[in-house]
């Protein structure tokens, strides 16, 4: 079965199915997870702060694994990281569907938090198998078959959702266990001998520690930088947006699963398609740019619909700064990528996955906070945390330009 696997789209194949179903089974917990905790929580008003505590955990849980899973990928190959990652999803939902009670709900997205590590490891198996001046645009690829999880993920999981809410949750847990055993037979390992990291050092499992080192670099100091404030707001977003929906427009887990569904189709064509078009014309900086200042607007959007409750303007908003999401991700995770060599890239998309990691724990708890004080709150300032991002990507537009990969970070 190995030889099924002998050329680069062949392997493209499993990592784009990898990221399809990881996108799935984050986004198909979406609709239904107000409804699945509302049972145990206090009152109503309390929903919002449960339901941020849970994604938070989630997060927390992938930042404090997230080096130690990108350093072992550089060890021992990306091949049995993605392996464990996927057993670890495959827990975590069952523990979901037959929890039960609050805790087992936390329990499972604390075991599905800390084996996570298929993102920052599906970007560095691309990252072996890819020419660096192509890696924006397999990201690109990437990203679209992600972005076709968030679309099928929401939608599978408000119609079944509304069967019986663990029906999602038994559905992506088979559908993960066939992947991990196809890729079990099928996927080679990209990593090769001579760059495998041949020391580990106890220190790549401090998650902190791990940063400071790598944040020393600076253009990876102004790139994470961009990325945290925007994953920061991104996750604040989503993070409210079932409750926004259920309590402010009044919808059931069909309706933002058909919302979310939409959003999916977004992020399929400007991943999937417009990235690669535009790529070539204007290069990863001025689509970050471009992308971050189309989220800013759409985001400004979406924070007046709770006050005009216009279904369509909430629509239009959520389509525009996924637009922008679709143009900023691919872009940025190109230039990160390009900033070391074979043998950090592991720990670099590690690394990458922390910040974003920091952006998910604080996030939603942030975005709670805000709905409490105004329901457009978090998505007002979501608009001004994209623009913040701009500045400090105009501010690292010379770094990235005169930056050059380094000797000294091969040999690390």
């Amino acid at each position: 079965m190995q030889k099924l696997f002998n050329h680069k789209n062949d392997k493209l194949i499993f990592i784009l199915v990898t990221m399809f179903l990881n996108f799935l089974g984050f986004s198909i917990i979406i609709p239904i997870l107000p409804f699945l905790i509302q049972e145990f929580v206090p009152n109503t008003n309390s929903l919002a702060i449960y339901v941020g505590i849970v994604f938070s955990t989630y997060a927390l849980c992938q930042f404090l694994a997230a080096p130690g899973l990108g350093a072992l990928s550089d060890l021992w190959g990306r091949r049995p990281i993605l392996l464990i990652s996927l057993l670890g999803s495959i827990v975590g939902y069952l523990f979901l569907a037959l929890g039960g009670s609050f805790w087992m709900i936390l329990v499972g997205r604390i075991i599905d938090g800390f084996t996570g590590g298929n993102i920052s490891t599906v970007y560095a198996y691309l990252a072996d198998i890819t020419d660096p001046k192509e890696r924006s645009k397999y990201y690109g690829m990437v990203g679209a078959a992600g972005g076709f999880g968030f679309m099928v993920g929401p939608a599978i999981g408000g119609i079944l959702g509304a069967a019986h809410l663990t029906l999602p949750l038994f559905l992506a847990a088979g559908i993960t266990l066939l992947n991990m055993i196809w890729g079990y037979f099928v996927l080679p390992e990209s990593l090769k001998d001579e760059h495998k990291l041949k020391k580990f050092e106890i220190k790549y499992l401090n998650p902190l520690g791990h940063l400071f080192d790598l944040f020393s670099i600076e253009i990876l100091a102004k790139l994470f930088s961009v990325s945290l404030i925007f994953f920061f707001a991104f996750n604040a977003i989503y993070g409210i947006t079932s409750v926004f929906s259920k309590n402010v427009l009044g919808w059931g887990t069909t309706g933002i699963g058909i919302m979310l569904f939409v959003v999916g189709v977004i992020d399929i064509f400007s991943q999937g398609f417009l990235i690669r078009k535009m790529i070539p014309i204007f290069g990863e900086i001025k689509l970050s740019i471009m992308g971050l200042i189309l989220a800013a607007f759409g985001v400004a959007l979406v924070a007046t619909t709770s006050i005009t409750l216009s279904e369509m303007v909430f629509y239009i908003g959520f389509i525009i700064l996924n637009i922008g999401d679709g143009l900023l991700e691919p872009s940025v995770s190109g230039l990160i990528a390009n900033s070391v060599g074979p043998k950090m890239q592991g720990r670099v998309q590690g690394a990458n996955q922390s910040v974003q990691a920091v952006a998910r724990i604080l996030g939603p708890l942030f975005a709670a906070w805000a709905y409490g004080i105004w329901k457009g709150l978090p998505f007002a300032s979501g608009s001004i945390f994209f623009i913040i991002s701009v500045a400090i990507l105009f501010l690292a537009i010379p770094a990235i330009k005169n930056h050059k990969v380094k000797d000294a970070f091969a040999k690390s």
